[in-house]
């Protein structure tokens, strides 16, 4: 499809598309490109890509025989390389085609691998800051090629003429932008220059950039003037680190817990992985830095680590990496999954090297991304053996690691969620019981695993049998002398298929416990559902799954001054109401979410309450 195409065709002939260029570039504006600053990188990746033919043409010239420059003075963007230059007929044939590269061509580099850009569009983006293109090019495969000039315009036409050789003595391109006037965002030699070094800071060919003034940076100022900070040498291991890290502080502004090292020579990627000093919110997304021949890629290339390694932000620089169209962000492919494995098992390595050589850093490290390392244990076999016993969990002896709390209890009890461990944890903890909180993410999955670790630690689900089990009955007289009120009690609270214990157990300062898991009113609530719908379909099908719906227990303290107090009561209406306000007191300090009737009945416990202390007293 060329950008403008007049000539009739005869009848019956085969027709070519026309473009409408001004609704391409808008495209390319909302849709493909993140911002018109995109075309900076554009003009960079052709210069660099020039160069690179350069070179396989002329192998023998030295690293910095050919380079970049850049001008910007606020009325002209010129990008000058002494790349391998275009012919008349590469720019009737690259230049005023879209979607055909250059790059494609065999006469300029037999493997495509060698260039950043593929997809020969990216002159394009300059109609996002520009109404005209203005190219000047002369061949380097000819000695005395004549230059070529070429103007494309947003309305879509453009027009070639051939010059003199003296209109650009040496070989390569000259690409001259006039920016329009609300563009000015984009092309301020100030915003060149600092696009030049976001875009640019690593690439392997040397880039000046000049703004005009006649100052000191009239001669040319370097936008990369040092190669990436894993590519240098330093006197010794220690510098090189403290070196890497105030790269990675830099660049991603936190100063790192640590930086890892990465290098996969088999793409050619190098840099490294800083890891944050502080825990991640949950939800938010850690994008890496992403160069591809030293040219940034992507500042949000989330893709390259996998979902776990959220703990670390990275900045590569890779050889084999494919961009997509938009060179934003990577195209998902066998090489970027292999990559992504490669660079987690670098990951896995640092963790492992940590945890064996450095338990200040590990603890550090553990203490800010445990649930990191624990969505990894759960699927990694080997990290699971090094860090489980380290990992902090919530227990009723506090946060402590599992090793410290086996140590302790031989049985470790875990809960299936954080309202079950928040019910229990007190009584159990006066009871001796050892009870980990399973309620958070990969908790109780691995807790179960302990025994794999630890063989002589014992796991189990915390059931409610377990706890009562360990709370001490009352003798047969005080549960005779108490039968009226709990037969009052349970009934007052049937409404929530309640029912009513007495016991004994420590602290004495509790004065009931409600045992009632999520899954066992989830149950209750299904029973209901069926016994409301029988008759119908629905009530079938409910019913057919109905087993005998497990009951909320509320236990009462026997040892508890108010409880003793309460089931001496012999005024029916004061016992039901006094059994309604244990019940929501402990419902309160389970902390799970009140239904409805349970916070209708703690406020009219509460009134009744108020209501008979009042009377009383008058």
């Amino acid at each position: 499809m060329t950008l403008h195409d007049t000539a009739p065709n005869p009848p019956g002939a085969d027709r070519t598309f026309q473009v409408d260029l001004r609704g391409l570039v808008d495209l390319l504006s909302h849709h493909l490109y993140s911002s018109p600053r995109v075309y900076l990188r554009e003009l960079m990746q052709n210069a660099v890509d020039a160069l690179t033919a350069r070179y396989a043409l002329e192998p023998a010239a030295t690293a910095d025989a050919f380079g970049v420059r850049l001008y910007a003075d606020g009325s002209v963007v010129r990008v000058e390389d002494d790349g391998v230059g275009l012919t008349e007929a590469d720019v009737h044939g690259f230049l005023a085609t879209i979607g055909r590269s250059s790059k494609r061509a065999d006469r300029i580099a037999e493997q495509r691998g060698d260039f950043i850009g593929q997809f020969g569009i990216g002159l394009l983006s300059c109609f996002l800051v520009a109404d005209e293109i203005h190219v000047l090019s002369r061949s380097a495969r000819t000695p005395d090629a004549p230059a070529v000039e070429w103007r494309g315009r947003g309305d879509g036409s453009y027009s070639v003429r051939t010059l003199p050789a003296s209109a650009r003595p040496r070989p390569g391109t000259t690409v001259t932008l006039t920016p329009r006037a609300d563009a000015g965002e984009w092309t301020r030699p100030a915003q060149v220059h600092a696009l030049a070094r976001h875009f640019g800071s690593l690439l392997r060919h040397p880039v000046t950039f000049e703004d005009g003034t006649g100052g000191p940076e009239r001669s040319g100022t370097s936008v990369n003037p040092e190669p990436a900070p894993w590519g240098r040498t330093y006197p010794t291991p220690g510098s090189r680190s403290r070196a890497l890290a105030a790269y990675g502080e830099e660049v991603f502004g936190f100063k790192p817990l640590d930086t890892i090292e990465l290098d996969l020579p088999a793409v050619g990627l190098k840099g490294i992985a800083c890891v944050l000093p502080e825990t991640v919110p949950a939800g938010r997304r850690h994008g890496h830095r992403v160069h591809v021949k030293g040219m940034l890629l992507s500042e949000q290339a989330e893709e390259i680590l996998p979902d776990w390694a959220f703990f670390v932000r990275c900045v590569v620089d890779a050889e084999s990496l494919r961009p997509t169209a938009s060179r934003e962000s990577l195209y998902e492919d066998a090489t970027l999954a292999a990559v992504r494995d490669a660079l987690a098992e670098r990951l896995r390595d640092w963790i492992a090297r940590t945890a064996a050589g450095d338990p200040d850093l590990l603890g550090r490290f553990l203490q800010a991304h445990h649930l990191a390392v624990k969505s990894l244990a759960v699927h990694d076999d080997e990290i699971l053996r090094m860090l489980l016993p380290w990992l902090p969990f919530e227990t009723t002896d506090g946060h402590c690691t599992l090793d410290e709390f086996a140590r302790t209890h031989r049985t470790v009890l875990v809960t299936s969620s954080v309202e079950e461990f928040r019910q229990v944890a007190a009584i159990a903890s006066a009871a001796g019981l050892g009870v980990v909180n399973g309620g958070y993410t990969y908790d109780r999955e691995l807790v179960h695993r302990l025994p794999e670790i630890r063989p002589e630690a014992s796991v189990a689900d915390l059931d409610p049998a377990t706890l009562t089990a360990h709370l001490d009955p009352v003798d047969r007289e005080t549960e005779l002398a108490a039968a009226a009120y709990l037969a009052q009690a349970r009934d007052a609270l049937a409404v929530f298929d309640c029912d009513v214990a007495l016991r004994t157990f420590q602290p004495v300062s509790a004065p009931a416990l409600l045992i009632d898991s999520r899954e066992a009113r989830h149950e209750r609530t299904r029973s209901q559902l069926a016994r409301e719908q029988e008759g119908g379909l629905w009530g079938d099908i409910l019913g057919a799954l109905r087993h005998e719906a497990p009951r909320a227990q509320l236990i009462l303290n026997q040892l508890n001054p108010l409880v003793r107090t309460a089931v001496a009561i012999d005024e029916p209406e004061l016992a039901r109401t006094s059994a309604e306000a244990l019940y929501g007191q402990a419902a309160m300090l389970s902390r799970r979410p009140l239904r409805p009737a349970e916070s209708s009945l703690i406020n009219r416990s509460f009134l009744d309450l108020l209501a008979h202390a009042l009377r009383k007293d008058s």
